[in-house]
């Protein structure tokens, strides 16, 4: 499994070209060989390919706007095919569970025109998957995978959300075995003097999760790119947190 970094972590940094162009170098500099681009701003296929290049860099997975992959479904697959990814990623179901009918109606469709690209649709989880939908003891999750084929729909599996939504990341990943390509990690650290609000993120190895579990978990459910990811560094330097984390999984032999 290859060790990469989720830049939505730096998105505050790639607002514009030139800081994307440089949060690409920084993330090399970490030892980074991997990224899923996520929040930053508009560019052309061919830039992010070059720059990429320049870097010793290749993009496993992006999240792109679902408005985009809903109605420029054959532009999007272009861009990836460009800069050469294969995973088309989307952060969410758009309006939430709430609104996960319309989801699976919208999406199933175009998610099988990307199948048919030689490409994968990837939905990434939050915590509110992990409710149950009314339906006796089903969850959103369950939902999911039954409505869209694994040749559908890959899962950008998130240990954090898992864990926030009261799951077991690492039996959950052996049950998306062959769906997880890539996952998402970062750890969940409690802070006191905050009540029932001190849990927070925390980089990789430095909070309370079982990575020894979830990593084994992750490698047996063919899991091949492990993203790291910090949605909140609480005020710390982003690509500080994203080299501790790196430099934690390298100390349990990852690359």
């Amino acid at each position: 499994m290859i060790i990469g970094a989720q830049l939505y972590t730096l998105r505050e940094y790639t607002k514009t070209l030139d800081g994307f162009a440089e949060a690409l170098k920084k993330v090399a500099d970490i030892g980074y060989t991997a990224v899923q681009v996520s929040g930053t701003c508009d560019f052309e296929a061919a830039w992010l390919r070059d720059k990429l290049q320049e870097n010793g860099l290749h993009c496993v997975i992006t999240h792109t706007n679902p408005t985009r992959i809903l109605q420029q479904t054959q532009q999007v697959i272009q861009a990836h095919r460009t800069f050469g990814c294969r995973f088309i990623g989307i952060g969410m179901a758009p309006g939430g569970m709430e609104a996960y009918d319309e989801f699976v109606r919208t999406f199933k469709p175009v998610a099988q025109n990307i199948a048919d690209a030689g490409m994968q649709l990837a939905y990434h989880n939050h915590n509110i998957e992990f409710a149950r939908t009314g339906k006796g003891h089903e969850l959103f999750f369950d939902r999911l995978l039954q409505d869209f084929t694994p040749r559908e729909l890959a899962i950008t599996f998130d240990t954090y959300w898992a864990q926030a939504g009261g799951a077991d990341a690492a039996a959950w990943l052996r049950k998306l075995s062959g769906r997880v390509r890539n996952i998402h990690l970062k750890d969940m650290a409690f802070v006191l003097g905050d009540g029932l609000k001190g849990m927070r993120m925390a980089p990789v190895g430095e909070g309370n999760m079982n990575f020894d579990a979830i990593l084994s978990a992750a490698e047996d459910a063919g899991t091949e790119y492990l993203l790291v990811e910090q949605d909140d560094c609480y005020g710390e330097d982003p690509f500080t947190c994203l080299e501790i984390s790196y430099r934690n999984l390298r100390a349990k032999g990852l690359q």
